[in-house]
């Protein structure tokens, strides 16, 4: 490759800035975090903040990570947006706000799920997480619960990680 061809990449590379925001789905809006990092760029936040919306849609009611990818030159952008985390995808399964807080007054459990919601999530999460197995996706969802304070089959998610272990669950991570 020609010296040029290397030089312009750099360029090319060093016009882009990156945002990383976390939205909530379908109602993020120009004020913070968004809207002061966008407006010295020049670029139609409007825009941007409803292909934000539209992408993050599905996920209504959850904090998702998004980041907006701004070409400074040209003023185009593309929008890519992740996961939620383990943490929102379990609280939206039991309906809560908050996990657990931890102290003497805080409750021990927030709630209790069943197998087949732990399931879910690991499987909402395969794409995203560094797992091999849906076993151990679920092993990593129930590490999860234990830190929100969540019980599963009304035991706690350590209980069940050993019984993932030892193979009870096989039948329904097939």
């Amino acid at each position: 490759m020609p010296p040029n061809y290397i030089q312009k990449l750099k360029v090319v590379a060093m016009s882009q800035v990156v945002i990383p925001a976390i939205v909530e789905g379908g109602r993020a809006t120009a004020g913070p975090p968004l809207g002061p990092a966008l407006g010295p760029l020049g670029v139609n936040i409007a825009a941007i903040i409803d292909e934000i919306n539209k992408k993050t849609s599905a996920f209504a009611g959850l904090k998702v990570p998004v980041k907006v990818v701004v070409d400074k030159a040209t003023k185009k952008f593309q929008v890519e947006v992740g996961s939620p985390s383990t943490g929102e995808l379990l609280k939206k399964e039991l309906g809560v706000e908050k996990g657990r807080k931890g102290g003497p007054e805080d409750p021990k459990t927030i709630g209790n799920l069943k197998f087949e919601q732990i399931v879910k999530v690991a499987k909402a999460k395969s794409g995203s997480t560094l797992v091999k197995s849906l076993k151990q996706g679920v092993k990593e969802v129930l590490g999860t619960c234990v830190s929100l304070g969540i019980t599963v089959e009304g035991k706690d998610a350590r209980q069940i990680i050993k019984e993932v272990n030892e193979g009870k669950f096989d039948s329904a991570l097939l």
